[in-house]
């Protein structure tokens, strides 16, 4: 195996047992779920994410605080309920570093950037 690769393969796996060991995935998560509460309405949350782990995380975060319906238990003839969303997700879909911006600073072309408004 080329150097190169080798180097690459093993940069990933050092990358994967840091995330594990560091509980950087779980720590997002919650870091995301309780910050929310504490923000002002109209504050903004702000997310880079730098891999697709992290950013399915914070997708999946904003999705489920900006839902205005949920399942309804006590109610079995009605399949959901309002509720007050937490926030609005600004960013539909992430925003990515143009070709210029990689071109300056390759490291960027992985950043995905999201958005979401306390309501």
């Amino acid at each position: 195996m080329p150097p190169h690769l080798l180097f690459k393969a093993l940069s990933r796996v050092f990358q994967a047992l840091r995330i594990y060991v560091n509980r950087e995935l779980e720590v997002l998560e919650e870091t995301l779920t309780n910050i929310v509460p504490r923000m002002v309405p109209g504050g903004r949350i702000v997310v880079l994410t730098y891999h697709s782990l992290e950013d399915r995380i914070v997708k999946q975060v904003f999705k489920e605080l900006a839902k205005d319906r949920v399942p309804d238990p006590t109610n079995p003839k009605s399949t959901t309920r309002a509720i007050v969303p937490h926030i609005r997700v600004l960013t539909k879909h992430p925003l990515e570093p143009s070709a210029e911006e990689i071109e300056r600073n390759p490291r960027a072309r992985s950043a995905k950037l999201r958005v979401a408004e306390k309501v």
